[in-house]
């Protein structure tokens, strides 16, 4: 069994899918680990670490890609300087995991199933009690949430706590985060350890007390249609639902130093939580991070990957915030991989993809040719008709 990890060649993606240590791991198990060259470097992994835990780094990416029985990866795979399409390295018959966004992008899947590749998606891990130590969303949703507090900190125009000086009381900044997922609660607990007064807004009232546990004031709208999906995620709401959604937000937006949004619907465009109308009525000065922007965001006047100033209000749209911090990063999704790769390698090192297992039911996009998930075939489609 040859486990091989690919450099990524994103250009804003500094992760690694595999640490030295759980490297050290895996070859201690019997299972054979390529390294591509360099392919820790942006996450301060050296060549030397890998080889000393045991992995075999490999100079050409087209060899390591070949000879690889499971190939790892964070980002979905793309094309090359030369020209050529990552999957295209593949083996027929050899396993891709890593992030394959497999519902915005079900171009990638059909391509991968027509490479008769098996691809399974750190996305579609399951959001139970079992799958927890794989759930790479929600560790790299975590990392999202706390940095977009710095994020805002840094580039407010005030202080985030209280202070008592001999030149007068300066008043805590308030806070208010949209949408309490794991991203949203780690900016809550965030934003209260720097001393801000924090509120927090979600449509699923199950979240009511976990945001109270970190501190915060929960702000409540009752909606009559149900608010959760499958897994725990926010589900997508009606246009009625969201206009009573808005006017009882806006309140809060506009009292709110930072406002960070966090609400995105799987596979879809992001929900549109912050209007224009209410950016006009915030405070000069003030900050939104919209941790959506890579989905279109949840504010109007988010544009990804950019800080803008609109009347008045610095608006961020970060792209790939887990990535802005590739240490801790890389070591939680190595942990995600390693705990999955457990579930797929038998005690004879061999794949064992037994489709009886609720996770890798759910996980594996495409196997033998075929595209596996009703939704990402649904997409598909649905981009065909397009």
């Amino acid at each position: 069994m040859r486990i091989a990890v690919a450099k990524e060649i994103e250009v804003c993606e500094r992760r690694v899918a595999l640490i030295p240590d759980t490297v050290a791991k895996l070859v201690k198990q019997g299972v054979e680990v390529l390294v591509e060259a360099g392919a820790g470097d942006r996450a301060f992994f050296s060549d030397g670490a890998y080889e000393a835990a045991g992995a075999k780094i490999i100079a050409d990416s087209a060899t390591l890609w070949s000879q690889a029985d499971i190939l790892l990866k964070v980002s979905p795979p793309q094309e090359r300087e030369d020209g050529r399409f990552e999957t295209d390295l593949l083996r027929e018959g050899s396993v891709l995991i890593g992030f394959i966004n497999p519902l915005g992008n079900p171009s990638l899947a059909q391509r991968l199933a027509e490479r008769k590749v098996t691809a399974i998606s750190m996305e579609l891990i399951p959001r139970t009690t079992r799958a927890q130590s794989m759930d790479a969303l929600s560790s790299q949703a975590s990392i999202a949430g706390y940095k977009a507090v710095l994020i805002g900190a840094a580039a407010l125009p005030k202080y985030f706590p209280m202070l008592t000086t001999a030149a007068g009381t300066i008043a805590p900044a308030k806070v208010f985060i949209m949408g309490a997922g794991v991203a949203g609660l780690q900016a809550i607990a965030t934003a209260r350890r720097l001393g801000a007064v924090v509120e927090a807004f979600d449509i699923r009232p199950a979240v009511k007390e976990e945001v109270q546990s970190l501190g915060a004031k929960f702000v409540e709208v009752k909606l009559e249609e149900e608010t959760t999906a499958a897994g725990g995620y926010a589900k997508e709401i009606s246009a009625d639902s969201r206009q009573r959604t808005q006017e009882v937000v806006t309140q809060h937006i506009k009292n709110a130093d930072v406002v960070i949004t966090t609400a995105q619907v799987p596979g879809k465009k992001a929900p549109l939580l912050v209007t224009e109308e209410m950016v006009k009525q915030m405070k000069p000065g003030s900050v939104v991070v919209d941790l959506a922007a890579e989905q279109g965001g949840n504010c109007a006047c988010t544009e990804p990957g950019k800080d803008i100033v609109w009347n008045g209000v610095t608006i961020i749209g970060p792209i790939n915030l887990p990535s802005s911090l590739p240490v801790h990063a890389s070591q939680l999704y190595s942990k995600n991989i390693t705990s999955l790769l457990q579930l797929l390698i038998n005690k004879e090192k061999a794949l064992d993809l037994n489709f009886a297992d609720d996770i890798i039911e759910a996980a594996c996009v495409t196997h033998a040719g075929e595209i596996r998930v009703a939704r990402v075939r649904e997409a598909l489609q649905a981009l065909a008709v397009s």
